[in-house]
């Protein structure tokens, strides 16, 4: 339980509470194309057919603290030292962690006909996400457990849940116009599971007996885990090996209204794995004297975290992924574009409101982004991006502010930098299109699709059949 949380609360360090870029919405770059299927991201008469990041970056990543916990992550994450001593315990006041990443890893997109406009792709991302609501309790025990007053029983203080799921994704996207205003694309994946824990202490006590130096716990609760101990991971977990098999579908729509107010939605990520190699789920209800803890901390700690090790059974279990439900609209008014993005996660808590406000001179952007994290997390983003028809280069954050206090600190080795929600934010991504020239059929000689020799429409051979029914 304790390598659980603190490698979650470690990310934070590095490290998104749910936000997904959304300034680049909208902006048809291959990052847009990819997370939003029906989008586009080649421009006739300028874009070249095929479009790649030629593995250089293209990642986001982002991780958010909540609670009063704060300080003591600050140390651990800014410092490097582990110190509960600013917590207050006793309460079972519950934090929250949140922290996803998105990194592709290959990125590959073509034209593929001039009629319907017909775009494809291919990816390979590494993606996380974590969810953990603990106790200052649960921190402080495997700190101190002399910060525990003795004689006095304690209810409830370890009651903790979360989970973290990180998983491969080979996906194929495919969109086209259904008209001149109308889209639609999808996307289908391939998913080969790296990591997943889950932990749910659903009830807990704790009373320490000075005089026989002792320490009794009890734990109710269950545990999940494709592996026993964090000491097991190395190299070979994150290589693609599919012996934790998932599939995932994401589709959408959009369209552009005569005005120009351009609407999207998208549901994405829908999907499973099934972990089955190495997986095992825990269920627990014991309680446990740990004697001879004067002194001997280390030893208290495997003992608190064998109540579930001990009790590991091998069982398969499928896990959903971090499917969203996402709306976007706007529209351009000169150098000015506003955007409201809606996002809801479908099976995990949490989801966003942002409104996106980009500013546009010529190649260059930037864009400010006010978001409200359905946590209850306030943030604020900032991007750059330069983009023509056949480049594109972004960088951006979606928490500005924790992020720069969380850069600062770690340089200073300063934990008494920052304030507020703790944690940190950055993405960025270079794309590059070549190959010819994607003309209108009277300014080229070959014209990919202009016979429609690909078979017509697939979104309206698949709505006809439907319709039949």
């Amino acid at each position: 339980m304790k390598k659980l949380l603190l490698a979650l609360l470690a990310i934070a360090s590095f490290g998104v509470a749910n936000a997904q870029q959304y300034a680049l919405f909208g902006t048809k770059t291959m990052f847009d194309a990819f997370e939003n299927p029906s989008q586009k991201s080649f421009t006739l008469d300028s874009s070249r057919r095929f479009s790649s990041n030629f593995f250089l970056p293209y990642l986001g990543t982002n991780a958010i603290n909540k609670g009063s916990s704060k300080f003591a992550i600050r140390r651990l994450t800014q410092e490097g030292v582990f110190d509960t001593r600013s917590l207050p315990i006793g309460t079972g006041e519950v934090n929250h962690f949140f922290e996803n990443s998105n990194i592709y890893v290959a990125a590959f997109r073509l034209f593929k006909s001039y009629k319907y406009q017909k775009e494809m792709g291919f990816s390979w991302q590494i993606r996380s996400d974590a969810h953990i609501d603990y106790t200052n309790e649960t921190m402080a025990i495997f700190d101190s457990f002399e910060r525990f007053n003795t004689n006095q029983q304690y209810t409830g203080i370890f009651d903790t849940k979360g989970y973290e799921q990180s998983y491969h994704q080979f996906s194929f996207t495919y969109r086209e116009n259904w008209n001149k205003r109308l889209a639609f694309g999808l996307k289908a994946s391939l998913l080969s599971g790296i990591l997943y824990n889950k932990l749910n202490v659903s009830d807990s006590y704790l009373y320490i007996d000075p005089e026989s130096d002792a320490l009794l716990i009890g734990l109710k609760g269950t545990y999940s885990s494709n592996f026993s101990d964090f000491d097991e991971v190395n190299k070979k977990n994150f290589i693609p090996n599919f012996k934790n098999p998932g599939l995932s579908l994401s589709f959408g729509s959009n369209y552009t209204t005569k005005k120009g107010l351009f609407l999207m939605a998208n549901i994405k990520d829908l999907g499973f794995i099934w972990w089955r190699s190495n997986s095992q789920r825990t269920t627990v209800d014991q309680s446990k004297i740990i004697e001879n803890i004067e002194n001997n901390q280390s030893n208290t700690n495997q003992e608190i975290k064998d109540i579930f090790l001990l009790s590991e059974q091998s069982k398969k279990f499928l896990a959903p992924t971090n499917a969203k439900l996402d709306v976007y609209l706007s529209k351009r008014y000169g150098f000015y574009k506003p955007g409201l993005a809606v996002s809801k996660n479908l099976f995990y808590k949490g989801g966003d409101i942002a409104l996106v406000n980009t500013f546009i001179a010529n190649d260059f952007s930037g864009s400010v982004t006010p978001l409200y994290n359905l946590n209850g997390v306030f943030m604020v983003g900032l991007q750059g991006k330069y983009q023509t028809p056949n480049f594109e280069l972004f960088m951006g954050t979606d928490n500005l502010v924790a992020t720069s206090f969380q850069t600062y600190g770690m340089i200073k080795n300063d934990a008494t930098v920052g304030s507020g929600p703790n944690g940190a934010s950055f993405y960025m991504g270079v794309g590059i299109k070549f190959g010819n020239v994607v003309n209108h059929p009277q300014f080229a000689d070959v014209i990919p699709g202009i016979n429609d020799n690909e078979g017509g429409s697939f979104f309206k051979s698949l709505f006809s059949i439907f319709k039949r029914r």
